[in-house]
């Protein structure tokens, strides 16, 4: 053996040095592409015409379903953390065939409608459109021989967005994905005086096994069967541009992709390939799951919370529908 075999290199001549520019926390934050901030998110909330208090959904910790009492305490928090905007689910008194209580004028979420505009003008308030939460089996449409009645089910979908729009919602969100929807709701719109409400379409909706929670919360569980005739194949990715395209050409003032985190590539192929403004959804098992994990000292869930809030916006949404809104909002007032 020689020595030369344990000679030391000539020191490398380094041309590209990144870390220069990652010294400094300051100099990071300088440079940072992606800023995330509380203007991004749109924040979900329950509101339960049972209740006259508030309740802990087991699954999704620091997330209630609100009676009506509540909502003021639950909007001056959100106002005051700079949160744009709410998108209201309701949970009715009672539930029928048909869903009536989605479109009835007294309705929880027309009542809530009412009651955020009153308590919190500055606030958008977006609204869910559909039935799930109101039938009583729990499908997202009219039922006839255990099928989905795709064009029976546009009629009452549209009398749902127009009911929603008389109490005051500034956007409706048609989450059916049903064939036509948004064609259905901005003609019944239009007809009724409503040019100015926008429609966010939940166009590329996946039938995700990350929905659970959120089932739970709103109580909106199919009572058999499943979803998976009219949500999308996860797989399909292209499927989701053509979806959106079409769900364009009929109206849609923004478009979105439903779940976030595991279809970032959705997220990125749409906003590369359309002009509209893109929501994403942050769905409950994405938040129940960064939840448990951080309960269980298993990770930091502010640091994940925040990572995962910043790659759907890197993706390309504009909009970040989540329940971390309000921890996300008070984080972000630490960091900055």
């Amino acid at each position: 053996m020689t020595s030369e075999l344990y000679e030391v290199p000539e020191k490398i001549r380094l041309t590209n040095r990144f870390r220069r520019l990652r010294e400094q926390g300051s100099l990071r934050t300088l440079l940072k592409e992606t800023r995330l901030s509380s203007s991004d998110f749109m924040y979900p909330i329950f509101v339960d015409q049972r209740l006259s208090v508030r309740e802990e959904i087991p699954s999704m910790p620091g997330i209630y379903r609100l009676s009506l009492s509540e909502l003021d305490k639950e909007l001056a928090e959100v106002a005051g953390l700079k949160i744009p905007a709410v998108l209201v689910f309701g949970l009715p008194n009672r539930k029928d065939s048909s869903g009536s209580e989605a479109y009835a004028t007294d309705g929880i979420v027309q009542q809530a409608v009412r009651a955020i505009k009153k308590s919190a003008p500055q606030l958008v308030v977006a609204t869910d459109v559909c039935l799930c939460q109101y039938t009583d089996h729990g499908h997202c449409g009219v039922i006839r021989n255990r099928r989905i009645d795709n064009d029976e089910t546009l009629e009452l979908l549209s009398r749902i967005a127009v009911s929603q729009a008389e109490a005051g919602a500034d956007i409706v969100g048609p989450s059916a994905m049903m064939d036509g929807q948004v064609q259905a709701i901005r003609e019944a719109l239009d007809r009724r005086g409503f040019q100015e409400t926008a429609i966010m379409a939940y166009s590329a909706k996946f039938a995700s096994a990350f929905y659970g929670p959120f089932r739970e919360a709103a109580e909106s569980s199919p009572l058999w069967g499943d979803r998976r005739s009219y949500q999308m194949d996860p797989p399909n990715r292209r499927e989701a541009m053509r979806e959106i395209e079409v769900d364009i050409r009929e109206g849609a003032d923004i478009v979105m992709v439903k779940p976030a985190l595991s279809y970032l590539d959705v997220i990125r192929d749409a906003r590369n390939r359309f002009r509209h403004p893109l929501a994403a959804y942050n769905v409950s098992g994405e938040y129940a799951m960064i939840k448990a994990a951080g309960k269980n000292g298993w990770l930091d869930d502010k640091q994940v919370a925040l990572e995962t809030l910043t790659a759907i916006k890197r993706a390309g949404a504009n909009i970040i529908i989540t329940y971390f809104a309000k921890d996300a909002a008070k984080w972000l007032r630490e960091v900055n």
